[in-house]
This record gives structure tokens, sequence and C-alpha cells, in this order.
């Protein structure tokens, strides 16, 4: 596929009068999260809260990992977010939480219901791995416990895997620093009412108040000290799902998440921690693990996915592949579990010959046999990587007998990208699309196997989201002096914001939507600049 701009005018939207009824109801924008109205509330199954006195649904619900038949829905009790020992002010006991799931908004409909335990273990989060609803259809959830109840979410089952449907509208996002910003661009994604939303790492992050600045100070804090402990991390996820902006886009549509590097600690790979030589937080490689393990505990408990996601210590198994009928698969990844560790530091290095290297990974030796075999046996019309770090070559220099790459990207492991790529050209994937997060710019890119040929083919193409809040307002710049000499770099812009795709049989239009700024609230969103991936077109049509 070539990357070929859309003509697009600029699309402000800075107000509420464009929203539907139905996106209001279930994306909860406005007056706050939609809960349930007391006529409804007998339809919900009983559950005893022990007394709970204040609303223990401070962190919202979410729905994720859609399948045909179901879906994971969630939420957490707290009622006090940012609780030092990271359980959210509630009580050392369990609490029994009724959820239930209907076809409308409303709560009219009920099709599913149901009780579990809120477990101190779990600092009382719930996980409903919903199986027999329709394939390809629209439901609402919500939950209680006692006589409170939670907002109304929208979720979806994917389609029977043998449907192909007529579209679908996917969002996807990364990067949301806390201290950088305000989460304004989850809101805009809400209103946008998408069907599926990825998210691509970098949901929260690690440092203690003031360690990550922005020039003129940070407009809001973290709470706690660098996140190292079970309780540390459990306190910092709450800190960010009680945002209402974060809370909206959770309720608006299901979720697919994968880490990268800031849910454990910067540039982490394997089982190697950032100053692992410093003698610092993490400088043995046990301290670590055990952090780790923390990191993966914090991250089941707060995000929808699935049980077979539980981790097991310091491992969890989070890549997968969720088929969208035979309209597309969804192969997430995980690159920073099993790699290699970065050379020569984590940042961009000349000359680095090391990186090209047959035998280094960056996604372990099972993962990627996983991912291969899934390009061999697909069916669908769009295989999608769902991944973190900058795929395409990215060189900052322009002689060409000295490249300078970023190591903690791709360009890092050239000999496993080219495996990757060579993978799904030998399958004769029809679309391969790579999504990435990571280094808070836009970008859209062609994909090739060989860089340094000028005549080798585009096989692929990678779209790259801006962070929701990294690095604060932006430039608003969309030219960068490097893709005079990478002209397989096709488009690049720094504002914060998110990208909304829409997938047919014939195309994949992108749009990148972006804010004026983030470090106050209430900005207006656009759409900077619009591409369309051509089903089946080779390099040079379409």
């Amino acid at each position: 596929m070539v990357l070929r701009p859309c003509p697009t005018g600029r699309r402000t939207f800075d107000g509420m009068d464009n929203i539907s009824r139905r996106s209001l109801l279930s994306a909860g924008l406005g007056a706050g999260l939609v809960a349930a109205w007391p006529g409804a509330a007998v339809a919900v199954s009983t559950a005893d809260d022990a007394g709970l006195r204040a609303d223990p649904f401070l962190l919202g619900i979410a729905s994720g990992e859609p399948w045909p038949d179901g879906f994971v829905i969630w939420t957490r009790l707290a009622v006090d977010p940012v609780a030092g020992d990271g359980l959210g002010g509630m009580p050392s006991r369990n609490v029994a939480v009724a959820w239930e799931v209907a076809e409308d908004a409303g709560m009219r409909t009920v099709v599913a219901r149901g009780v579990e335990q809120a477990r101190i273990e779990t600092a009382h989060s719930v996980h409903v791995e919903l199986r027999g609803l329709r394939p390809g259809r629209e439901y609402f959830y919500r939950f209680r416990t006692g006589r409170h109840i939670s907002p109304v979410g929208r979720a979806l089952t994917s389609p029977a895997l043998h449907e192909t449907p007529a579209a679908l509208a996917m969002s996807f996002a990364s990067c949301a620093q806390y201290e950088h910003g305000y989460f304004t661009a989850y809101a805009r994604l809400a209103q946008d009412h998408p069907d599926l939303v990825l998210h691509l790492g970098d949901y929260l992050y690690e440092y203690k108040k003031d360690s990550y600045v922005i020039g003129g100070g940070n407009p809001r804090d973290h709470e706690g000290p660098e996140t190292t402990s079970l309780a540390g991390y459990r306190q910092r996820h709450a800190q960010y799902k009680a945002d209402a902006d974060l809370q909206a886009a959770h309720a608006v549509a299901p979720w697919l998440v994968v880490w990268d590097d800031h849910e454990v600690d910067n540039n982490w790979a394997d089982e190697i921690p950032e100053n692992r030589d410093a003698g610092q937080l993490n400088d043995t490689t046990e301290r670590f693990r055990q952090r780790r393990a923390a990191a993966f505990q914090a991250y089941y408990e707060n995000m929808p996915l699935r049980p077979s996601s539980v981790p097991a210590g310091f491992d969890m198994k989070i890549y997968r592949t969720i088929q969208w009928g035979q309209l597309a698969n969804f192969h997430m990844m995980d690159t920073r579990q099993y790699r290699d560790d970065q050379l020569a530091g984590d940042g961009w290095k000349k000359n680095v010959a090391e990186r090209l290297a047959e035998d280094r990974t960056i996604t372990g030796a099972e993962q990627e046999k996983w991912l291969l075999e899934g390009f061999r046996n697909s069916t669908q019309r769009w295989d999608i990587l769902g991944q973190q770090v900058f795929f395409a070559e990215r060189d900052r220099n322009q002689a060409p007998e000295i490249d300078d790459v970023s190591m903690d990207g791709w360009d890092g492991y050239a000999a496993s990208r080219r495996r990757i790529t060579q993978g799904w050209v030998d399958a004769n994937v029809r679309n391969a699309v790579v999504l990435t997060g990571d280094v808070h710019r836009n970008w859209a890119n062609d994909v090739k196997v060989d860089y340094k040929d000028p005549a080798s083919p585009v096989v692929g193409s990678e779209l790259v989201c801006t962070s929701i809040t990294s690095t604060g307002n932006g430039s608003g710049s969309t030219t960068d002096p490097v893709m005079a000499w990478n002209p397989h770099l096709k488009f690049f812009n720094d504002n914060r914001g998110y990208v909304n795709t829409r997938i047919t049989k014939e195309a994949m239009t992108a749009d990148f939507r972006t804010l004026d700024y983030v470090t106050t609230p209430g900005s207006p969103v656009s759409t900077k600049a619009s591409f369309a991936i051509r089903d089946g077109v080779p390099a040079g049509g379409g």
C-alpha cells in the first residue's frame, strides 16, 4: 500500500451542538457520565455493599476484548482514589457487586446479569467475561453495590468470524502524562463515537511529582513517589482513572490495550531496568522483577482484560489477536517484555553496527512465531499491528555512510523488523498496517523491507499517533528535517491528540485529530490531515 493524503477541510469541534443524543447517553459527556435513573434501579441484581456510604464508582467503568459472543466489563471500587495504600479508601473486606448488560442505554431490555465479589486482594476490581451475546451488536452495561449505581457504558461484540461488516470506526491513542496536561483529547475521542479504541501504551507515567517537567511547569501533579511498589502502582492507576475525560473514553466503546515502558519503568527491556547501573531504584535484577510483578498486577487490576492475562509473578501475556470478522485482524503486541537490551544506552546513537545483528529481537522468539503464524493463517482484508515504538526506519543523519537512529525503536532491532515485514510479504497478507505510539508526534510512513534500496517496494503502512498530553502543547509544526532524506516518511505533526480510522473492504482512512492546547482544559479539536490506504494498491498506484 501507499499512503495517500485525503482532501480535508478543517473540521473543528468546540461544543456540544453536534453530538447526537445517542452519543451523549452512551459516552456520558456533558453533565457527567450517565447513571441510571431511580425507576430503572429495580432491574439491577441485589448486591450488599456492606455499608458503603460514599460513591465507590469514582474510577468509572470500562469494557474491552470484544469477541463474537461477548466482551469483558470492568470496574474497580474506590471512595478515595489517591489513598496512599493504593486500596482506594475501601474497607478490608470483599464487596458484592452486581452487573447487568442490556440492549439499550436506558437499561430496560436486560439480557444478562450476575453478581461478582470485588476482592481486597485485587484492589476491589471486577472483571466479568461475558459469553452468549449476539455477534456484531451494541450493548450497554452497568454495576451496582447497595444503593450505589455506576455510570452506564457502551460495548460491542465483534462480528461473527465469517461475516464482513460494512465498516469499523476505530480510534487509537497513547502517552498520557497526567502532569503535562489535561485529558481533553480523551473527551474529544469519546465525542467522535468510535466502535473500538486501541491504546498503544504509556497509559500512565511512573515518575514522582515534578521529575518530568515541561516548559513553564506542570499544570497538575502526580500523587505519591515514583511507582515501584504494588501500593504505588495502584494509587497511580486510580489517580488517572479518576479523570472524567478518561472515564468518558472508556465508557464509549471497548478498548484493546497494550503497555509500553512507563506502565513499569522508563525504557525497560525484559528484566533490565532503566537504572541498573546507577545504584538507584532498581539496580538489581531481583528488585526489578519485584517491581515488574507489582506493575503487572496493578495493570491487570485496572484494565478490561480477560482472565487469560492474569499475571504469573513478573510475567504477563498481553500479545494476542482479536478478529473483527473477515474485515480485520488486530495483532496486539508486546515490544518490552521479551526484547534484548537496547544497545549503547537507550537513546539516539550513530553507527551502532550491532543493531543489525541477526539474533537481535524486540519481540522474542515465541511472539515472533505467533505473529508470523498469524500472517500465514489470516483470511482477513486487513492485518493491523497494534504496537508501541517507531517501526519504519528514521535516520537523523543525512550522510549515507553514517546512520543515527533510536536504539529504543525498531531501528535498534533491524533484523527483527525485517523478519516481521518479510513475514507478511511471504504470507501474502493483503493489507498490512502498523499502528504506533510512544514518540509524542504524528507520523504517516510507508513500510519497506529494505530502506537502503530506493527501488525496494512499499509493502505496508505505518500510522503513528501523537500523545494525549506528553510533552505539553506542542509546536503545531508539520515539518521535520529528516523527511528530506527519509522519503518513506510522508507526514509529521507536533500537536497532541489521537487518530480516528474508518476501515472498510475498500480502504482504511485515517484522520489525525489534534488539539490546540492541553495545559488548560477544553481545547477544540480539528483534523490536521487525513490519509487513505487503499485495499491492495501496490507501490506507485492508487
